[in-house]
């Protein structure tokens, strides 16, 4: 079965940071573009990032840029995501999702498969 495996997620203040790690279960990732994606209760899906499989193509939504950056590690099949700066309104599951491409506008051409999500809370 192919699916991402996400985890990091956690309850944090505001200020602080967690680092979101998406694995591959059933495919290597290394052939697509992979892309963090997050969605509130009653809020829309929001590209946060995401980050080419070949020319080294980063794009992140104007909301997270200056906080959060976005790797790969293909030797681990894993794509990570670290958070800094966290405000209340980064609180979402995040989830990754894959794409024939990431542009400077983010993912064109998705897949249609994602994971379970990990649930990041930002509180005092």
């Amino acid at each position: 079965q192919v699916q991402f495996v996400e985890s990091g997620g956690g309850l944090v203040q505001p200020g602080g940071s967690l680092r979101l790690s998406c694995v591959g279960s059933g495919f290597a990732l290394e052939y697509y573009a992979i892309g963090w994606v997050r969605q509130a209760p009653g809020k829309e899906r929001e590209e946060v990032s995401c980050i080419s499989d070949t020319d080294g193509t980063t794009y992140y939504a104007d909301s997270v840029k200056g906080r959060f950056t976005i790797s790969r590690d293909n030797t681990k099949n894993t794509v990570s995501l670290q958070l800094s700066g966290l405000k209340a309104e980064d609180t979402a599951v995040y989830y990754c999702e894959a794409a024939y491409f990431c542009t400077k506008d983010g993912l064109k051409d998705l897949y249609d498969f994602r994971g379970q999500g990990t649930q990041v809370t930002v509180s005092s």
